[in-house]
């Protein structure tokens, strides 16, 4: 299932980054908008991460989709999670948004724990990283792309096998 990025599309793309810094998350903090010069840095550092400062002041629902997934992967670096769930990520978007956004996730590790979920097997590919098959609730197989893309339980579940 499709799933838009979920982000409020009136104010501009930096106001979004803004709200996701602040601490802490109280209505009177959002409404002064007190953003101390340690939040300033890290706004500039997440606007570059995505790669938008020519779109910052724009309305986040002017932005086109990819750039909408990417202001969303910023607003949730901007929390500092201890982990990162991406659910299908690049849904939607065209090959070469899909390609900067597996560069922008590929970008994170390191210094971020992300666990993507994706049926997109050349963009999780283009994310050089060990994958996990799930079947059912439990792991079918473990490695690398090309240790999943041949594992005989994984043809058999995902892929079958032709007729003799």
């Amino acid at each position: 299932m499709y799933k838009a990025p979920d982000i409020p599309a009136n104010p501009p793309a930096i106001e979004n980054l803004e709200i996701s810094v602040s601490t802490p998350k109280s209505p009177l903090n959002l409404i002064n908008k007190k953003i101390k010069n340690d939040q300033l840095d890290e706004i500039e550092h997440l606007i570059k991460v995505i790669n938008l400062s020519k779109k910052i002041n724009s309305k986040a629902g002017a932005l086109s989709h990819g750039q909408k997934q990417w202001l969303e992967i910023a607003m949730l670096l901007g929390q500092k999670p201890d982990l990162m769930l991406v659910d299908e990520p690049v849904a939607g978007l065209t090959d070469e948004e899909t390609d900067l956004t597996a560069d922008l996730l590929k970008s994170l590790s390191g210094d971020n724990t992300v666990v993507v979920i994706d049926h997109d097997m050349e963009f999780i590919r283009r994310l050089d990283s060990n994958v996990s098959v799930l079947n059912q609730g439990t792991v079918l197989c473990e490695g690398t792309m090309d240790k999943i893309q041949n594992d005989k339980k994984v043809i058999d579940v995902y892929l079958g096998r032709p007729e003799e």
